[in-house]
């Protein structure tokens, strides 16, 4: 399994304040992205995804979802092979809950979660 980057992933219902807090310690927006998570039980969620980076080279991604009880702290990982990445959390306990997939042109991810309680936002970026 290729692990392509590693950060951390706070998941809030009000970005805003995360962002600018994060811009006063020296991070820069990269970009944003809007994404429809469908699938699973409940009805679609629809979020919006910030990722920053500082000077010395640290990335934190905000992602704002409405559909959030509590502010939520995941480890992104990025991989080259979303369902290899996928059926390996799966080999070592991990579970999909909410069954939630996103998909956009350019991005596949899921929620994983470890049987002691830490989550990874799985992620491959489409490549075209």
């Amino acid at each position: 399994m290729k692990i392509t980057s590693f950060n951390p992933l706070i998941v809030t219902k009000n970005a805003a304040p995360v962002i600018e807090l994060f811009e006063a310690l020296g991070f820069e927006r990269r970009h944003t992205l809007s994404a429809t998570a469908e699938g699973g039980a409940k009805p679609s969620v629809d979020t919006t995804n910030v990722r920053m980076k500082n000077e010395g080279g640290f990335y934190v991604d905000i992602s704002e979802v409405d559909a959030v009880p509590q502010d939520l702290t995941l480890i992104r990982m990025n991989v080259r092979d979303f369902d290899e990445a996928y059926d390996f959390l799966l080999a070592h306990g991990f579970t999909h809950q909410s069954g939630r997939v996103v998909e956009t042109e350019t991005n596949k991810s899921a929620m994983l979660t470890s049987p002691s309680g830490y989550a990874f936002d799985l992620c491959q970026h489409i490549r075209k």
